[in-house]
């Protein structure tokens, strides 16, 4: 190789730094640009939840950007003593905690079963948990709140809390035998040769290697069941109402109560938010590892 031709080289190299450089840093920026847009309705909830109703009636909430004194805390002093809301929210948490739980749990034994039990008609009965993917949530209410009304958990806390469980264990056991499946067979060929049984087999080496699986499942079962007003409208009373109904009943009843509304949707929608963006790398990282089974 000549001198020239190495300067050439050099200079196709630096060339092609310079660049992928600048093709990553305008990546970034539109990232950050799509990051901003999309963040920005939550910001505006953010602003109107924090000026008066005089104030949102009269203008938008990039007003407070020239007149920063309109913000003000007195809408959220009013929401917590506001019962409907404070109990709503407690009811949120009485909904979504258990049926996160028991979709974890239920789901996580029933994965470990299918991927590596043997037992009659095993592929055949996960095929049949694949199929209840793509049953729609709409197909089951009318007949799902007759058989709760018979049994006499129609409008309570525990059959909103069923009907969570029941849709949301196929994905669950899709999702976690998937995961389940790709540990190395060797590595619980030798927890059995060291005397492990099925339940130690599980609790000592599924789970902690299953951690983000199970993790991302938690997390995409408690933002559902937190987001979720249909099945709560249906099957919930107004005393087991979650937030979500609450907010739909205010806007019902007070259709321009946008003091009370504001901060009561912002409140429910950055528990949610919170829980995603805490745990997002093990969400992303079960789900991909799930899926490419």
């Amino acid at each position: 190789m000549t001198t020239t031709d190495g300067v050439v080289k050099a200079k196709q190299s630096l060339a092609a730094r310079l660049a992928a450089g600048a093709g990553g840093s305008v990546m970034r920026v539109f990232l950050i640009l799509i990051g901003l847009f999309w963040l920005m309705p939550t910001f505006g909830l953010l602003i109107s939840s924090l000026r008066g109703p005089a104030d949102i009636s009269a203008s938008g909430w990039w007003k407070v950007f020239t007149e920063p004194a309109q913000l003000t805390t007195e809408n959220y002093s009013q929401l917590l003593q506001n019962e409907a809301i404070t109990d709503s929210l407690f009811a949120s948490v009485m909904i979504t905690v258990p049926a996160t739980l028991l979709v974890v749990i239920i789901g996580s034994f029933a994965g470990y079963a299918f991927a590596w039990m043997e037992f009659p008609g095993r592929d055949w009965w996960f095929m049949a948990v694949v199929g209840l993917l793509v049953v729609p949530v709409q197909v089951a209410l009318v007949p799902v709140s007759k058989l709760f009304g018979e049994i006499g958990i129609f409008e309570t806390t525990i059959g909103v809390i069923l009907f969570h469980v029941a849709f949301g264990l196929p994905f669950a056991i899709f999702l976690l035998r998937n995961f389940f499946a790709e540990i190395p067979r060797e590595l619980l060929e030798a927890a059995r040769l060291d005397g492990a049984g099925e339940i130690r087999l599980f609790t000592r080496v599924v789970m902690p290697l299953g951690g983000p699986a199970i993790a991302s499942l938690g997390i995409f079962q408690f933002l559902w069941v937190w987001n979720d007003m249909l099945v709560a409208l249906i099957f919930a009373n107004s005393e087991s109402a979650p937030i979500t109904v609450a907010l739909q009943r205010q806007v019902r009843q007070f259709g321009n109560n946008i003091d009370v509304l504001a901060p009561g949707a912002f409140v429910s929608m950055i528990i949610p938010l919170a829980v995603f963006f805490a745990f997002q790398r093990q969400f992303v990282t079960g789900v991909m590892a799930g899926a490419v089974k």
